[in-house]
């Protein structure tokens, strides 16, 4: 990956653009921290394309309505307990 500063991405935009045009991306730092990055507009598309994950979510519950229905009111089980005994209630829960 190509890198430049802010400062030198004023006075050399149009050859990063090249660069990024070519398939690599561009990272743009300020005081030594990435801030931004060019990248080619195929790129671009490729990542975006990937759709809204709300509008995803949105979706998957009406077409599987009828299914999570069953689910309604459960807490999800955590990564991780606060203590054994919340820990059985939940498992509890679920066994059920």
């Amino acid at each position: 990956m190509c890198k430049s500063t802010i400062y030198d991405a004023r006075n050399n935009f149009s050859a990063l653009v090249k660069i990024a045009e070519s398939g690599e991306p561009v990272e743009l730092t300020r005081h030594d921290k990435p801030v931004a990055v060019i990248i080619s507009w195929e790129d671009y598309k490729k990542n975006s394309s990937k759709g809204d994950f709300c509008q995803w979510l949105s979706d998957f519950k009406k077409e599987n309505a009828e299914i999570l229905k069953d689910f309604d009111g459960l807490p999800l089980p955590p990564r991780e307990y606060p203590d054994k005994a919340y820990e059985n209630k939940i498992k509890n829960i679920w066994s059920e």
